[in-house]
């Protein structure tokens, strides 16, 4: 099988996981932004569906259970060479999870995983990826919902 042409969007998910005023993120140990802190998650298997992927991808990169609820964004991340070019065009679906069971342990392709309160993403000392901080917000806005 060939790797996807930077032409064609590779579909991803990430779990949103909101526990007692914090988000579980972790540090991403390879690009794109290799160092920042992210939403677990990654690429969608052919023929698995979101909320298969996104239980996976969570349980592998920090041995974490969560119950996918429901879809709630959607973001593009583009990786660009150091000259500009794109090199791959990520769609990372959003999606709500209710923590079940496990504490995070970076594993998979996670260099760190923890329990980030939300009151942190403000903090410039926090690199976080694309839009984590807007992101955990709104997730976290949906898990108090009644």
């Amino acid at each position: 099988m060939t790797a996807p042409s930077p032409q064609r969007p590779i579909p991803a998910t990430i779990a949103a996981v909101v526990r007692d005023g914090h988000v579980l993120l972790v540090r991403r140990a390879n690009p794109p932004d290799a160092g920042c802190w992210a939403f677990p998650g990654g690429k969608i298997d052919a023929g698995e569906r979101l909320e298969t992927a996104v239980a996976r991808e969570l349980l592998e990169e920090t041995g974490v259970r969560a119950e996918p609820l429901q879809v709630f964004d959607a973001v593009d991340v583009f990786d660009r060479d150091e000259a500009g070019a794109l090199r791959r065009h990520f769609i990372l679906v959003a999606v709500l999870c209710r923590w079940q069971s496990g504490e995070p342990v970076a594993g998979d392709d996670a260099s760190d995983a923890r329990w980030v309160p939300l009151a942190d993403l403000g903090n410039h000392a926090l690199a976080t990826s694309f839009g984590v901080a807007e992101l955990a917000h709104k997730a976290a806005a949906l898990s108090a919902a009644p």
